[in-house]
């Protein structure tokens, strides 16, 4: 049976950009591919308002958050965290050989400047962590943040998971001047997975020509000599870039304050519910995102509740990491709509009443 999704990620995927990758199977080296590619890098430099160098790279996001640490630290980061993806920036870089300094911030709390003062040291090459928590809902001011970092060492590197932000809610990203802001395709582009894309800066591409052992697949310097005549290091998911190309016209004609606004009311509409009939949302007030309701379980058995909502049609998700036991989540992301949800929290309210 199908369902709609109110995941946090794949997300809903309308029939439309569907049927826009089954356009003709092209190679990655002719004339027709620069076409594509150029076309969608300017078209997410616009829709992000940014001038940064734009990669993309077939797989999944974590790919190139990885391929940011590989790159841009020798031997020392500092990761801040307040849940399970903040813990996994952290992990990627320590897989990979780095010493990293950790932050550790309560979850549901957003992380602030205060969290860091005095920690950018001299010795720190980048600081990393995600700017919109799936685990926890909590959307942390980035911008604040990567002041901060400067304000202490304007030689790190500031490394920013977007994964569930970017295309749902305004990063400020000329503001914010990161040297790696990476997201995919399966959560506010509202396509299926497989591709990553990453906003990149001259900083982070010099200093990796001073750091060994990068790698192929996520080799910047590889990346960038081939982005800059609008081809993939590798062969890319061409039928998904056709229906990227597809979803950033659609963003840009809806306008991006528009879409943004639109995530807004989705989000207020899920934690307006979530007060009247449940015990509210888990994360601090004035850090909530636009893209995930994470809401707290109180009395009700989930299983029971998620089983009749799949039976109805719909599919939302359970809680994650530390507090899978006490929440679950609704991810209310890119081409959802408020009408949508409406739908969604009319059915819940019937399984609440039987």
């Amino acid at each position: 049976m199908s369902r709609q999704l109110f995941t946090v990620g794949p997300v809903h995927v309308e029939q439309d950009t569907l049927q826009a990758m089954t356009k003709p199977m092209i190679t990655h080296r002719c004339k027709e591919y620069k076409e594509l590619h150029h076309g969608i890098v300017e078209k997410i430099q616009k829709a992000l308002n940014t001038d940064m160098d734009v990669f993309l790279v077939g797989g999944s996001a974590t790919v190139m958050i990885e391929g940011a640490i590989r790159n841009g630290v020798n031997t020392n980061s500092l990761g801040i965290t307040n849940g399970s993806f903040g813990n996994r920036s952290i992990e990627c870089a320590e897989l990979n050989g780095k010493t990293v300094e950790k932050v550790q911030v309560p979850w549901g709390m957003a992380m602030k400047p205060e969290h860091i003062a005095g920690k950018v040291t001299k010795d720190i090459e980048a600081v990393h962590w995600v700017s919109n928590e799936s685990s926890t809902g909590v959307f942390s001011d980035s911008v604040a943040l990567a002041k901060e970092v400067r304000a202490q060492n304007p030689d790190a590197l500031v490394m920013v998971d977007a994964v569930t932000s970017a295309f749902a809610m305004d990063l400020k990203v000329k503001d914010m001047d990161p040297d790696s802001l990476v997201f995919g395709t399966q959560k506010a582009l509202a396509l299926p997975p497989g591709m990553a894309i990453m906003l990149c800066s001259e900083k982070l591409l010099e200093k990796a020509k001073t750091v060994p052992n990068r790698g192929f697949y996520s080799d910047l310097l590889k990346i960038k000599k081939q982005a800059d005549t609008d081809y993939a290091l590798t062969t890319p998911p061409v039928s998904l870039m056709y229906a990227l190309d597809y979803q950033l016209d659609r963003a840009l004609k809806e306008g991006m304050t528009v879409r943004y606004e639109r995530h807004a009311q989705m989000a207020k509409m899920v934690r307006d519910w979530a007060d009247k009939k449940l015990a509210g949302v888990f994360p601090e007030e004035g850090y909530r995102s636009n893209s995930i309701g994470v809401l707290n379980r109180g009395d009700l058995d989930f299983d029971t509740f998620n089983s009749k909502l799949k039976a109805k049609g719909y599919e939302i998700s359970n809680g994650y990491g530390d507090v899978k036991e006490k929440t679950f989540r609704i991810g209310h992301m890119g081409d959802t709509t408020p009408a949508m949800v409406k739908e969604l929290l009319s059915a819940m309210d019937e399984i609440l009443e039987e």
